[in-house]
């Protein structure tokens, strides 16, 4: 008997692996073909030399561009103002929606996750028309008489944060709101009873323990900014450039294939560098 015990159990735990694998294996088979192997490939073409052999040469004369150092602090700092931006208007609303009514939560959730089924594109084309020159903020400013000409607002670092901002919003606004429906309204009132006020007891419970939703959420738009094309192109055009437009106008204007090369590589290592480091921020890896 347990002999035959130990055969079921083996045949089951058989069967179970084999599951897992065809259910794994499509997906894997995917990223590895249009993902991975392409990715391999970039890696290897940005260490050939002109001669076929391993070389740095094409980092270092990247890297020594002004240019590209420039661009690249900007696209760094463009991140780090619409993440914390994003961060400070994300947690009211994702606060608000747990608090509101289940028939008014469907409504503003709806709301949130309608700029995620609209084009980029759209959307993008939306600020030009209110940061035009002859756009809604400058008639509006015009028209109150705080300026005499239309002030320089598109192709600007601002456009391209504003534009940035309502891109990754929503995405911030629902991580947030998944970490949120894990916290126990009780905590709140547990502080409270013990003295605190309603504002510390979101800043020193609600806060903390909703922390994993906030650093995946900053991850996520973080490293969006980053990676962003087509915003970054509409509302900074060749005025502002950021990483992705730079390797844009690298490949397909300059047709320097080599620095777009580089600078495709720039880009996933800074990202798989933020996402690291974002990740012993996580809960469950503090000690």
């Amino acid at each position: 008997m347990p002999g035959g015990t130990r055969f079921s159990q083996n045949k089951v735990r058989r069967y179970h692996t084999r599951t897992l694998v065809l259910l794994l294996g499509a997906g894997a088979f995917f990223l590895l073909v249009f993902f991975i192997i392409p990715l391999l490939f970039v890696v290897a073409e940005s260490f050939r030399g002109e001669d076929g052999a391993f070389t740095f040469a094409r980092y270092i004369t990247v890297l020594k561009d002004e240019q590209f150092r420039n661009v690249y602090i900007r696209t760094i700092k463009i991140a780090l103002i619409v993440t914390p931006l994003a961060v400070l208007m994300s947690y009211p609303t994702a606060y608000l929606l747990l608090k509101i009514k289940a028939s008014r939560k469907a409504v503003l959730t709806s709301l949130v996750i309608l700029p995620l089924m609209t084009s980029p594109v759209a959307r993008t084309y939306a600020w030009i028309v209110i940061l035009g020159r002859f756009g809604i903020v400058n008639q509006t400013l015009g028209f109150l008489r705080l300026v005499k000409d239309p002030v320089q607002l598109l192709y600007t670092e601002g456009a391209i944060i504003a534009g940035l901002l309502q891109l990754f919003l929503p995405l911030m606004i629902l991580n947030l709101v998944s970490a949120l429906e894990n916290v126990s309204g009780e905590v709140e009132e547990a502080a409270q009873s013990l003295g605190s006020n309603r504002l510390g007891a979101f800043f020193r419970m609600v806060v903390p323990l909703s922390f994993d939703g906030l650093i995946m959420g900053a991850t996520l738009v973080f490293t969006g900014c980053i990676t962003a094309y087509v915003t970054p192109a509409l509302l900074g055009g060749s005025r502002v450039l950021v990483l992705a437009t730079l390797m844009r106008q690298q490949a397909l204007t300059l047709m320097n294939w080599e620095a777009a090369t580089v600078i495709a590589l720039v880009m996933i290592i800074t990202t798989l560098i933020l996402h690291t480091v974002l990740r012993h921020f996580r809960p469950g890896n503090q000690t």
